[in-house]
């Protein structure tokens, strides 16, 4: 299943650009935090390239914000609820350049919601192969429980294989990468991530 949106890159690209000039942040100062070059910045605030879930927590960490604020457009101070079937357009993070490549769809379940602290998901998995470059690491921690089929989670040096109905809590400032357990199979997960504000 391919959703991916390009309005949804602009968006992002837009709300980054945004948000780093409301905080009176230089691109340089953004792409030094961010660990990327000034062009990298720009690719991205132009809408061509869309950061993974680590550099969004760069982001916004640099920012002074939560990475929600990064995602979404607006936010409503009460309870978010999201009908099945019936859920928001997803954020593809993936693009052609390897030092940014993702391979998840990211559906938001808590879209819109003021000042939260957890970021919930459901996830369409695509395969990965465990290349170092691939590995990601960042401040805070993640739950994924699988929905359906099957994901392999590369975890600092060990490796985790979890089923339907499986589920795994982990501290994300070790070196990681998650991918569909099989190449010619997407999984399904819930995914929490928390991140420190």
């Amino acid at each position: 299943m391919s959703c991916f949106n390009t309005n949804i890159m602009e968006d992002l690209g837009k709300r980054i650009k945004q948000l780093r000039e409301a905080a009176n942040i230089s691109t340089e100062a953004a792409a030094k935090a961010a660990g990327l070059e000034p062009s990298q910045i720009e690719l991205i605030e132009s809408g061509e390239v869309v950061p993974r879930i680590s550099l969004l927590t760069k982001f916004a960490r640099c920012f002074g914000v939560r990475v929600g604020t990064l995602l979404d457009g607006y936010e409503k101070v009460g309870p978010i609820i999201t009908r099945h079937r019936r859920l928001p357009p997803t954020t593809r993070l993936t693009e052609e350049h390897a030092a940014y490549r993702s391979h998840m769809d990211y559906f938001s379940l808590a879209q819109g919601k003021h000042d939260r602290n957890m970021e919930p998901y459901i996830v369409n998995i695509h395969y990965l192969p465990p290349l170092p470059e691939y590995y990601q690491c960042h401040e805070g921690e993640e739950f994924f429980y699988v929905i359906e089929g099957e994901i392999s989670i590369y975890y600092g040096n060990e490796i985790f294989k979890l089923n339907t109905g499986d589920s795994i809590y982990y501290d994300s400032v070790v070196p990681h990468c998650v991918s569909s357990g099989k190449k010619d199979e997407n999984a399904k997960v819930l995914a929490v991530t928390y991140t420190p504000f």
